[in-house]
This record gives C-alpha cells, structure tokens and sequence, in this order.
C-alpha cells in the first residue's frame, strides 16, 4: 500500500473478528515501528504484547476495575477547553451515536467497556517508558505509536489507541507484572476488522486544514 493511501485511509476500529493475530507478523510490524526517530536516538518505548488468555484476562480485570471506579474516558484536559475543542468532541459523539444505535449500544458504555476490552480484539499492546525519562520523551512513544498504527494499516491490520487505561496504570502493571520504574503510556488494539459491526462503517471527521496552521512569512 502506498503511504499516503495508508494515511488517508487508516481509521480507528471498534469492532474485531476473534482471529489471532500471530507472534510472527506483530515481530514483523515491530522491526518497522523501532525505526521510527526518538531524541538522541534514545529508543525509549517498550512494548508488552499481550495475546491468548492473558488478554483476556487483562480485559475482563479493566471492565471490572471500570464498574467498580467508573474512571471515563477524557480529553485530559487541565483547564476548561476553549468552544473549538468542545465542538470537534461533540461533532464526533453525534456522529457515531446513530451506528451505536443500530448496535443497541449506549455511547459512554460502548466507549468506556470497549476500552477496557480493546473493543475485543485478540491483541493488546501496552506501550510503556521508563520513569527516568521526562514527559518531553512521550513525543517519541506518539511517534512510535503513529509508526505502528499506519504500518498495522499496511499489512491489513487494525487498530485503535486506547488512551483510557491509563487511568488503570497501577493495576494493569499488577496483573501484567510490568516493573514499577515503567509507566503505562496508552494503549493499542490490535486484530483484523469485523465488518459486520455498524461500528466500523463510522469515520471520525477531521476539521480543515487552515484551523491548524499558523503561517508566519
């Protein structure tokens, strides 16, 4: 696939066939992802790769963790967002509330469980970096993530970052005895569509270019 045919038509997947996906092409999809540039070559990512049972026995202990603590999706904000923003999230809920309805699904349920499930696909990787490192070093595990998420795209795979289990760092470094000294960054699942679901027929827009740039000539 031609990279700019990945860029523009990779999206994010809700829905998973329970097919595996095999040891073999997540090393294949690795190899490529570690190329991506880190400040002063650092490499600072690591990755847990959690398949088979484990997986899901990773995702029935975050949905109960969600029922018990109710911690929702966010944007992460630390003030109040400015109407720009809030309009882009709103836009998005009011488009993908119809394939939900059609699924008998209500939205905050879908979103908050599915992240907690990775929307049942048969991988999930955990993307981690090592607390000697500042927050400046998270651009490098965005850059690495967004590698991966076009090179899975390439090869006929899915995904989507799971930003919400972040909120369960402590207990997902528990259950997959992840060292103290790593952080949990975000999330990805990991699996070959299900396009049965009414989900995946749904694109998040995106808002026109000329928002977002800033020319100084």
């Amino acid at each position: 696939m031609d990279l700019l045919e990945a860029i523009k038509t990779r999206k994010s997947i809700r829905a998973f066939k329970a097919d595996p996906v095999s040891k073999e092409q997540i090393e294949e999809m690795l190899r490529l992802v570690v190329r991506a540039p880190s400040a002063i070559n650092l490499q600072p990512w690591e990755f847990y790769v959690v398949m088979g049972d484990e997986k899901a026995r990773l995702s029935r202990r975050l949905v109960k963790l969600y029922r018990e603590k109710q911690i929702s999706c966010s944007p992460g904000n630390i003030k109040p967002l400015s109407a720009e923003f809030n309009k882009r999230g709103a836009e998005s809920f009011i488009l993908m509330n119809p394939y939900l309805e059609k699924m008998g699904m209500d939205f905050n349920c879908f979103v908050n469980e599915g992240s907690c499930n990775f929307y049942g696909a048969p991988t999930a990787v955990i993307m981690c970096l090592d607390n000697a490192f500042s927050e400046a070093r998270l651009v490098d595990i965005g850059i690495a993530l967004g590698y991966f998420v076009l090179i899975a795209h390439n090869l006929g795979l899915s995904t989507c970052p799971i930003g919400l289990i972040n909120a369960y760092e402590d207990d997902i470094k528990e259950i997959l005895n992840i060292p103290d000294n790593k952080d949990v960054v975000i999330g990805l699942a990991l699996g070959y569509r299900d396009d049965s679901s009414p989900i995946n027929e749904f694109t998040s827009p995106r808002d026109s270019v000329d928002n977002f740039i800033h020319w100084i000539d």
